[in-house]
């Protein structure tokens, strides 16, 4: 109904959708389309399979990543057969070492695939490959090219060369290690190997590490090239004046990277531990660990059993951050940075802890100012709440920031959910948190008062069928919807 709907507002919505009552109509949808698919002016690589009943819909509920009343079915991947004509090696920022394929180049879903990656010396093993093999090759979720076998019986009669991994790293030489129970080689020297370095300073500079803008892969590449970047230690140490006269650059663009290298110092503490790149240590790794450790240095002095002691934190995880904080030039790195700085500490608002909402069940919805939805989760569990995914007759209120989701309203609505803004929340878990929105607001004074000369705004109000008309995009769904 909710399609029909957008197809009456005037929104191009697939022909191809298809109401199923049973199984068996289902199979035999997919497999009408795994052949006609490829008459589609587009790409695909699968079905989206939905409940078609919302009120079913809501008692499934979600996962912590997805609705449980909405399945993706992919199709068989399309496979090619080409010749292998060399194996190269990349080293990553974690020193991991990946063989690469090197193809005689193939038509293949709709793209020429020249390269396949060969993941670690196990596949390579396993496929028993040769330099010269005939190799069949498939993209992984219609993205990326996978070798997936070797055409054996056309090697009768030529003598090719066996692919060996590697000992020695491809771009420092030093002699490559490989731990008990892991898949991949890894090259250890991390201070000294050229692309662990860059790939370490274009991971910490990244968006969601210390969002430093202006130092893309080339600035830095240029300013490793030009010894001025070696290290994270040595962004906090560029001068206006060493990059304004470096190829490409000028004074606006030095003054802008410096600026902001300084705004990083506000970055918070667990997108600190995430910039620091520990190996295993991904963004929400990072979150937990630093609500589990409010301060760098409890975290360093943590032992084995503490660490595993937190909620998603398994063994490995562990022994990769116990390893990272023993290397001296690691507790030196963070003095350093400290020295600079950088945040190392939970702020009060996000360790503060009580069951002023004990029991209750909140959803969150929008785009906040003052913490982030991550943030604001911490703090509902902090205080003795439940975040949940999706609005019921059970849930206590939504805490809702701009651009609440409009199904989400709807319920809550319908249901008489109380709705909660950030203003009313935070005074609700006390007065720590509104004394920090207190200092946000005043920070962003300037800034506002900027925007509000520069940007002028109209209210307007345009109809769905209006909007529709006025768009360049186009919606191509092809979907099946079934009832339970």
């Amino acid at each position: 109904d909710n399609m029909m709907q957008a197809k009456a507002w005037g929104f191009r919505v697939s022909e191809a959708m298809r109401l199923c009552h049973n199984l068996d109509e289902v199979m035999d949808f997919i497999a009408y389309w795994d052949e006609e698919r490829r008459h589609l002016p587009v790409a695909t690589d699968g079905i989206v399979l939905k409940v078609n009943s919302l009120r079913q819909q809501e008692i499934l509920g979600y996962t912590a990543k997805s609705p449980r009343w909405a399945i993706a079915y992919k199709f068989q991947a399309e496979r090619a057969c080409t010749r292998l004509e060399s194996v190269s090696f990349q080293v990553g920022r974690t020193g991991a070492v990946t063989p690469v394929a090197n193809l005689e180049p193939v038509l293949l879903s709709g793209t020429i695939v020249k390269r396949a990656s060969l993941h670690n010396a196990d596949i390579i093993q396993s496929l028993d490959l040769h330099i010269g093999d005939d190799v069949y090759v498939e993209k992984g979720g219609e993205i990326i090219p996978k070798i997936v076998g070797v055409a054996t019986q056309q090697r009768a009669g030529k003598l090719l060369e066996k692919v060996q991994f590697i000992t020695h790293c491809p771009e420092c030489g030093t002699l490559l290690q490989r731990e008990e129970g892991e898949a991949n080689h890894y090259c250890p020297n991390s201070e000294a190997c050229p692309p662990q370095i860059k790939a370490a300073l274009a991971h910490f500079v990244s968006r969601k590490a210390m969002n430093i803008e202006g130092l893309g892969d080339e600035t830095i590449d240029l300013l490793y090239r030009q010894d001025l970047l070696r290290s994270i230690e040595d962004l906090y140490r560029l001068r206006v004046e060493d990059i304004a006269i470096q190829e490409g650059m000028g004074e606006k663009s030095a003054r802008y990277i410096v600026d902001h290298i300084a705004e990083s110092c506000k970055v918070p503490y667990e997108r600190v531990l995430f910039a620091l790149g520990i190996r295993y240590v991904g963004e929400t790794v990072a979150k937990k660990l630093a609500y589990a450790f409010p301060s760098v240095d409890a975290l360093m002095s943590a032992d084995f059993e503490a660490l595993s002691a937190v909620d998603e934190i398994g063994e490995k995880i562990a022994a990769s951050v116990l390893a990272y904080f023993a290397d001296e030039k690691h507790r030196a790195r963070i003095n350093f940075l400290r020295e600079q700085g950088l945040q190392f500490s939970l702020s009060a608002s996000k360790t503060a802890s009580s069951d002023v909402l004990k029991g209750l069940k909140i959803v969150i919805s929008g785009s906040f100012q003052y913490h982030s939805r991550e943030e604001y989760k911490a703090m509902i569990e902090a205080h003795g709440a439940k975040n949940v995914a999706s609005v019921s007759a059970k849930t206590d209120f939504i805490l809702a920031g701009e651009n609440m989701g409009p199904s989400k309203w709807e319920k809550a609505q319908a249901l008489g959910i109380r709705i909660v803004d950030e203003d009313e929340f935070l005074a609700m878990i006390g007065p720590i948190a509104e004394r920090e929105n207190s200092a946000a607001l005043s920070e962003n004074d300037d800034s506002a008062a900027l925007s509000e000369n520069i940007i002028s705004t109209e209210n307007q109000t345009v109809s769905a069928e209006d909007a529709s008309k006025e768009t360049n995009k186009e919606i191509f769904i092809t979907s099946t919807l079934f009832d339970l």
